[in-house]
C-alpha cells in the first residue's frame, strides 16, 4: 500500500505517481543520505525489480523536482535525502563516512550572506562540517 504522503508530494510537484517514484521516497524516508547504490538495493527490496538506471533516473527528477536534496561530500558519492526547506547543514566523519544532519549555522535559511554588490540573490547555503563522529575518535592510551 502507498505512503498517502509520498503520493501526496509526488502530485503536489506535477509529477506521476510511479511504483519506482514512491519506492524511492519511501527508502530516502527510512535510509536518509543514502548513495544511489543503497537506494538501489533498498528499491529492490520494495519492488523486486528495477534497473539502475532507472533509480538514477528517478533521482534525478525528484531532485530537479525539488523532491530531494542531492549532498556531496568532497571524496564521497552522492548522497540523497528527502528536501525539509529547512536548509540544514551536514556533518561528515572523516573516518566512517557517517552524514549527519545539523541545523542551520546561524539558525535562520539561507544562514550565510554574500558580500553586497554582487547581485547575487542566495536562497541556499550548503555548509559541511568535517570531523570524527565518537565512535570513530581514538580511544586514550592508559
Amino acid at each position: 500500500m502507498s505512503d498517502p504522503h509520498l503520493v501526496d508530494m509526488l502530485r503536489r510537484a506535477g509529477l506521476r505517481v510511479t511504483e519506482p517514484r514512491l519506492a524511492v521516497l519511501a527508502e530516502l524516508a527510512t535510509a536518509p543520505h543514502a548513495d544511489a547504490d543503497s537506494v538501489r538495493a533498498g528499491v529492490l527490496g520494495r519492488v523486486g525489480s528495477v534497473s539502475t538506471q532507472a533509480v538514477y533516473n528517478v533521482l534525478h527528477a525528484l531532485t530537479a523536482a525539488g523532491l530531494l536534496r542531492r549532498v556531496e561530500p568532497a571524496g564521497s558519492p552522492a548522497r540523497y535525502e528527502i528536501a525539509t526547506g529547512d536548509n540544514h547543514h551536514h556533518l561528515v566523519c572523516r573516518d566512517c563516512g557517517e552524514l549527519f544532519d545539523v541545523p542551520c549555522a546561524v539558525g535562520e535559511a539561507p544562514c550565510l550572506r554574500t558580500p553586497d554588490g554582487l547581485g547575487f540573490v542566495v536562497d541556499e547555503a550548503e555548509v559541511i562540517y568535517w570531523g570524527h563522529c565518537p565512535s570513530c575518535l581514538p580511544t586514550p592510551v592508559s
